[in-house]
């Protein structure tokens, strides 16, 4: 068995490193098409992997096909390639608002079609995947797709109504989160510590914090307020941040991003 990767941007590379590193597939097993020779020769040295610069090779040559280009470009895509899919290709896309049936009816025939939504912290091994299937994919199937998913961060099953949800919670927030780190480190950077070590003191903080969530099982309203002292420096930040409208402001921002994703 072979994959196949039609493009191989930043989430695909991450994809395929995880790929890699759990031995899923070998370099000679994965097969990416690149739009330029640039493209094709940065994903061959980076990543090892085959590389090509025609679409229509990776359907023809590999039977679980990635569709791993921006949302614009997919029905550009599978116009190129559905000549080419049979019953056995498993399409699999990675972009918000490319719904199954979508998939399905772009590629012009009944396939086994997947949606997934990786995040950008696959490039570190630390991803959370949200992914769904349409009733072709076999059991043994979901199983095989979900360890490759698992190999570069962890996989959660959901319906396909809630993905737009997911994507916001996942896929958009690492940006917000990074907003907030950087916000973090500015303010320590103002009261006089250097940048590097502000960002490393913020990055480490976050990151503990969302430990403590996920392997105490605790409520984070819980875990905020263990911070908080009466009349301490934390509840007076506390009320500094509700005072702005922080929780409002990620409320808001999530709601937007899953709307928006709707679109696409």
């Amino acid at each position: 068995m072979k994959i196949g990767f039609i493009g191989c941007g930043n989430m695909a590379s991450a994809m395929i490193g995880g790929i890699l590193r759990k031995g899923i597939f070998s370099r000679e097993e994965i097969l990416v098409s690149n739009l330029t020779e640039e493209g094709s020769r940065r994903s061959k040295e980076k990543l090892g992997v085959v590389t090509t610069m025609d679409n229509r090779e990776v359907a023809k040559s590999t039977k679980l096909v990635v569709l791993a280009v921006k949302p614009q470009f997919y029905e550009e895509v599978l116009e190129q390639i559905k000549d080419l899919l049979t019953p056995e290709h498993t399409i699999v896309g990675i972009a918000p608002g490319k719904t199954l049936a979508w998939l399905e009816e772009k590629s012009g025939q009944p396939l086994k079609v997947v949606r997934m939504m990786p995040n950008t912290p696959a490039q570190v091994g630390e991803g959370m995947t949200g992914i769904c299937f349409n009733s072709r994919v076999s059991e043994e199937e979901k199983k095989t797709i979900c360890e490759i998913t698992d190999s570069f961060g962890e996989t959660e099953r959901i319906p396909e109504r809630l993905m737009e949800a997911l994507s916001a919670v996942t896929g958009c927030s690492p940006a917000y989160v990074f907003m907030f780190l950087e916000a973090m480190a500015d303010a320590a950077v103002a009261q006089g510590m250097p940048r590097k070590q502000a960002y490393h003191l913020a990055g480490q903080a976050v990151l503990g914090s969302a430990k403590m969530l996920l392997e105490t099982g605790m409520h984070p309203g819980e875990l905020k307020d263990m911070v908080c002292s009466p009349a301490g420096s934390t509840i007076e930040g506390v009320r500094t941040l509700e005072k702005a409208g922080f929780r409002s402001a990620v409320f808001e921002a999530l709601c937007a991003a899953a709307d928006k994703g709707k679109k696409l």
